[in-house]
């Protein structure tokens, strides 16, 4: 994984006030009765899959543990494209039997991009659904709810609680990044205003490669950890020193009072390959793509580590690794393909994403072979 700069972001100008933005105190989903009800048009969704749900399984406490969370697929079905709400139901539930922490929709792996906001809720209802139905309601719903405006990611939050999920994913806007206020002054002021109108908890999500290079520095998370409704921080920088003061930090925001089962901001690393390290460096597990082919391995590692067997921890982290460069080679395209062919399911991206030639699936395939072995040994 390449190296990021633990810097802050760019210069420039910029005013926000969305804190200041009235909504409802109570709202109905059109979900939960089995309606799509949204402002823009949509494509056709074409399953037999049910999203009808009583709104009390929907909203229930759900707090964060330390983990393997696993940002989870998108299916589509093969001629349309629609949404394949089965192969999203029961790949939820195989990963929930697999024994993660969490699940997260509308993350990278998601292809949130490719969806209409009734698209996204339909996903993220659909996974809440499957998870009640299968004894998994005490399991956290992730929801990735970032957008280029203060305005559109609020909204992207209260659909997302509208949909059953229980926390917000959100990157920082990039797009006019170099008009920024001076100091990530930009920064902290969108992430305050959508915190103070979410009604779900946020994640701060560090993804420079998404954001076009734009790095948050640990300073930034901190200072937005303080505020109340602002619960985690996922690092896909790859950073373990960034990760390691902001754990360092948090821990010490808490005082006396905190609880390393419990912890009050959950630090989290956004890639598989280096589990073993963040865990050293403080942090409280993952939140990976990789888990998606490999949970049970994921779940192992950190087990192996928690239990202070270093060298069988450090001997699993690197199948883990090798197999997770082959997921960050292919991306999403390069996940669905490896799924495909181990799991028998998996599909194809959406458009405009291209479709794996032959030869391209069996590359795959054989890259993620040592861990798929290592995940049917467990």
């Amino acid at each position: 994984m390449s190296p990021h700069n633990d810097a802050p972001s760019p210069s420039g100008s910029y005013t926000a006030g969305f804190n200041r933005m009235q909504y409802p105190s109570t709202v109905t989903s059109s979900l939960m009765t089995g309606h799509l009800n949204t402002m823009e048009p949509h494509s056709p969704l074409s399953s037999s899959y049910s999203t009808t749900s009583e709104s009390s399984d929907f909203h229930m406490n759900r707090p964060l543990v330390p983990g393997v969370y696993v940002p989870t697929m998108c299916f589509f079905e093969e001629d349309t494209e629609d949404v394949d709400t089965d192969a999203i139901a029961s790949h939820a539930v195989r990963l929930a039997r697999a024994g993660v922490t969490g699940l997260a929709t509308q993350g990278s792996n998601g292809e949130a991009v490719h969806l209409t906001h009734s698209e996204r809720q339909l996903v993220t209802a659909t996974t809440r659904k499957a998870l009640n139905e299968s004894g998994y309601a005490h399991m956290p719903i992730i929801v990735g709810c970032g957008s280029q405006s203060t305005r559109e990611t609020i909204q992207l939050c209260r659909e997302a609680w509208e949909a059953g999920g229980d926390y917000a994913l959100v990157l920082p806007p990039s797009y006019y990044a170099p008009l920024f206020a001076p100091a990530s002054e930009t920064i902290t002021s969108f992430f305050t205003a959508v915190a103070d109108a979410s009604p779900i908890p946020l994640i701060i999500y560090n993804f420079p490669g998404a954001v076009g290079g734009l790095d948050l520095s640990s300073d930034i998370v901190v200072r937005l950890a303080e505020h109340p409704n602002i619960v985690g921080v996922k690092l896909t920088c790859g950073n373990t020193g960034k990760l390691n003061r902001v754990a360092a930090a948090t821990r010490k925001l808490a005082g006396p009072a905190y609880n390393p089962a419990k912890p009050d901001f959950l630090v989290l690393a956004g890639s598989a390959d280096f589990t073993v390290q963040s865990l050293v460096a403080g942090g409280h597990g993952i939140l990976a793509g990789l888990a998606n082919i490999a949970p049970k391995a994921c779940i192992r590692t950190m087990e192996l580590y928690g239990q202070g067997k270093l060298a069988e921890a450090q001997e699993m982290q690197e199948v883990v690794a090798q197999g997770d460069w082959t997921a960050i080679q292919g991306g999403v395209v390069g996940v669905k393909s490896g799924l495909q062919g181990w799991m028998g399911y998996g599909g194809n991206c959406r458009s405009p994403l291209p479709r794996p030639s032959a030869e391209q699936a069996r590359q795959w395939k054989e890259g993620f072979r040592d861990l798929v072995l290592l995940e049917k040994s467990l």
